[in-house]
């Protein structure tokens, strides 16, 4: 009985560890192939445009930049593209970044994120939980979000509090 409580702790302590830190993500990558005609035309009009019955919608580019490394080796260009219909959509093209927990994209309120406190001190907006670590993927800006304020992309870790990546948003 006096062996079973130390071992049971003992897995209790690894099974914590392995949540906190999901070292499979260390080498595991979720790939991502989202074109941007998705996340922004419904089945019919998808179909109206596969048929020649109308022209494909127009986006245009608001702001890019490309992205910088923080604590991860990140890689891509960061777009926020106006879709034509009050809607704006993010999009992260020929993206790369490591895996990890509860990594997150953020538009943060400063022109340029320099480090991990410049994202901790400034006002963000999650724009969800990273789809994949690598390939193209959108995320939708909300119609609230001033894009003079909020300048720049973070790639960041919740769970750590620090930023993976980072891209300032420049006129287009």
């Amino acid at each position: 009985m006096r062996r079973r409580i130390p071992i049971g702790i003992g897995l209790l302590v690894v099974g914590a560890a392995w949540y906190a830190f999901r070292p499979e993500r260390l080498i595991i990558n979720r790939y991502v192939d989202e074109p941007l005609d998705a996340a922004t035309v419904d089945d019919h009009q998808a179909e109206l445009v596969g048929r020649g019955l109308v022209p494909p919608p127009v986006f245009v580019a608001l702001r890019a930049g490309r992205f910088r490394s923080g604590a991860h080796e990140t890689e891509g260009v960061a777009t926020v593209h106006d879709l034509g219909d009050g809607r704006r959509v993010l999009r992260l093209t020929a993206f790369r970044t490591s895996n990890g927990p509860d990594v997150h994209v953020y538009l943060v309120a400063a022109p340029v994120v320099r480090d991990d406190e410049s994202v901790k001190r400034a006002d963000v907006v999650d724009l969800g939980a990273l789809k994949g670590n690598i390939g193209d993927q959108n995320y939708e800006v909300p119609e609230r979000v001033d894009l003079s304020r909020y300048q720049s992309v973070s790639i960041w870790c919740k769970r750590f509090g620090v930023g993976f990546g980072s891209a300032s948003l420049r006129k287009s």
